[in-house]
């Protein structure tokens, strides 16, 4: 990674165009950006990232974030601990068309009405507000969760049935902040971490809240009861054949088993019983035998 001060000598080389060319056209590739704790105020530099799908500018001093507007395969975004104050519009979020993590907790974030520009975010899955002044204000996880229809976990928690269907008071087990929804998603990050490692991250993170969203919503557990009761209803001539030929199989089986066991009884009887009539016996298998054989056709 170069790292330097650009000053005016540098720019007036007459070959620091051409350099500069060359930068930007190698960001067009860059999939994976990290720069934490750098006490950076801009992302301009990233306009030209058009590749980048996981973006981490956590703790520096970043104020706005329309520089990003270029980036439209972003599926996560870190910007905790940044001096943002408000979102872009809706325009700008619409076009995040695969954004599905979105951190923006320990901001400056003070407005409701302006957080709702998210609801233009066709694909976001997780999102982080704490520790800004917005989390603080009455309301604020109703209007969020009901603003954003896609959102599945905010903040720490997964979000309920309660929080959604209004007036629906649930047992403990599905009520909202229960334990079970309780989920971390935005762990500290790990040093050194590569590109390879925040994809399995983001796939762990989303297939959790799935997990934990299957065992724990109401509607979801109906849903799943439902698809298999209508399933299993249009499916159940196939269930009955199979029954049937299960049976056919079950007879067959019981017919072979007797007609053994009657071969073997004889054979013992002829071989380990003296003074056997053994002209009698074999005309009494045979006779048994082509019994059987008429009872099974």
């Amino acid at each position: 990674m170069f790292h330097g001060t650009i000053i005016e000598e540098l720019t007036n080389h007459r070959e620091w165009s051409h350099y500069n060319e060359n930068i930007i056209e190698d960001q067009k590739d860059f999939v994976f950006v990290k720069f934490s704790g750098l006490h950076l105020k801009s992302m301009e530099n990233l306009q030209s990232c058009i590749s980048l799908r996981v973006c981490i500018f956590s703790n520096n001093f970043i104020t706005d974030i329309r520089p990003l507007q270029s980036c439209m395969k972003l599926i996560k975004l870190d910007l905790h601990g940044n001096q943002i104050k408000s979102l872009p519009d809706t325009k700008f979020w619409s076009g995040l068309k695969n954004l599905k993590l979105l951190y923006l907790h320990d901001n400056g974030f003070a407005k409701l009405k302006n957080l709702c520009m998210l609801s233009a975010c066709p694909s976001l899955i997780a999102l982080t507000m704490f520790d800004c002044p917005v989390s603080l204000k009455k309301g604020y996880r109703h209007v969020l969760v009901n603003s954003i229809w896609t959102l599945k976990a905010l903040d720490h928690h997964v979000i309920s049935d309660e929080e959604i269907i209004q007036n629906w008071h649930l047992p403990e087990r599905f009520k909202t902040y229960n334990h079970r929804l309780l989920f971390n998603f935005c762990s500290a990050l790990k040093k050194g971490s590569t590109y390879e490692d925040e994809i399995d991250n983001i796939k762990y993170i989303i297939s959790k809240i799935n997990e934990i969203l299957a065992h724990n919503s109401p509607v979801l557990i109906i849903q799943r009861w439902t698809r298999g009761f209508l399933v299993r209803k249009k499916m159940s001539h196939l269930f009955l054949y199979k029954k049937h030929e299960k049976s056919i199989s079950e007879c067959e089986k019981r017919w072979i088993y007797k007609h053994k066991g009657f071969d073997n009884k004889l054979f013992k009887e002829l071989f380990f019983q003296p003074g056997t009539n053994i002209t009698e016996k074999f005309a009494r298998w045979k006779h048994g035998k082509k019994k059987l054989w008429v009872n099974f056709h």
